[in-house]
C-alpha cells in the first residue's frame, strides 16, 4: 500500500516488529523498538489503573482500493489527512501528558532532522496550557533512555533555527534530561521520571517565589 503525506511525498515506513501479547522482561527485551517498549508500558499502566496513555492514531484518507476477491479489499494508495503531532498522549493523576518518542543509533548526539516544526509548535501549545510535554529519547547503541522536557528542548531547537548545531549532544542530554532507569515490570517506567520532573519544577517555582518575596 502506498501511503503519502499531505504534500504528496511518499511515506516509507520502517518494517514493523511483531507485537507480543505477553510481557517479556528478559535481556532479549533490549532488541525491541522504543515504540514496542512504550506500548507495553502503557498497557501495564492501564491494567494497573496508573494512567491512561495511548499511541495516537494517524488519520488516513484512502484513495485507491483493489478487490482481489469479492470478500476481500486491499488498500493500494492512501494519504495522511493531516501532519502528525506527537506519538502519545493521555492522562496521569489528573494531568495531561503529551510526548514524542525518538530513537537514535548515534552514540554521541540526537539529530534534530526527524523532529518537525509542527510537532514543536504542538508541544509548545500543550506546554502553554500547563500540560506536560516532553520527549522520550532512546540511545539504542548505549541502551540509555532519557526524558527531555519541552522547556529544556525548546532553547536547543531555537539554537538550530538560528543557524546553530543541528543535534543535541549526549552531554547536553545528560544535563537537560532525566535518565529513565529500566526495571522489570514495566521495564520502561517513564512515569517515575515524569513525577521527578514535576516535583523539581514545583521546587523551582517555590524558590522563585521566595526570591521575589
Amino acid at each position: 500500500m502506498a501511503i503519502r503525506y499531505p504534500n504528496g511525498k511518499k511515506y516509507n515506513p520502517s518494517v514493523p516488529t511483531q507485537k507480543k501479547k505477553t510481557y517479556d522482561y528478559s535481556f532479549s527485551n533490549r532488541g525491541k523498538s522504543l515504540e514496542d517498549e512504550l506500548n507495553e508500558t502503557n498497557e501495564y499502566y492501564l491494567a494497573h489503573g496508573l494512567a491512561v496513555i495511548h499511541k495516537k492514531p494517524v488519520p488516513i484518507q484512502v484513495v485507491n482500493v483493489r478487490y482481489p476477491a469479492r470478500s476481500a479489499a486491499v488498500i493500494t494508495e492512501a494519504y495522511f489527512r493531516t501532519p502528525s503531532t506527537t506519538d502519545y498522549n493521555g492522562v496521569w493523576k489528573g494531568q495531561y501528558v503529551d510526548f514524542e518518542a525518538k530513537e537514535t543509533k548515534n552514540k554521541t548526539s540526537l539529530p534534530l532532522q526527524n523532529i518537525h516544526t509542527h510537532q514543536v509548535q504542538h508541544m509548545k501549545q500543550v506546554n502553554d496550557q500547563a500540560g506536560h510535554a516532553f520527549f522520550i529519547v532512546h540511545f539504542s547503541a548505549l541502551d540509555r533512555y532519557f526524558l527531555l522536557p519541552f522547556e529544556q528542548f525548546h532553547p536547543l531547537w531555537i539554537r538550530m533555527e538560528n543557524g546553530g548545531r543541528k543535534s543535541i549532544t549526549l552531554e547536553e542530554m545528560e544535563e537537560c534530561s532525566i535518565e529513565i532507569v529500566t526495571g522489570i515490570q514495566p521495564r520502561l517506567d517513564y512515569l517515575q521520571a515524569v513525577e521527578f520532573w514535576i516535583q523539581r519544577k514545583d521546587i523551582d517555582k517555590d524558590i522563585e517565589r521566595q526570591e521575589r518575596e
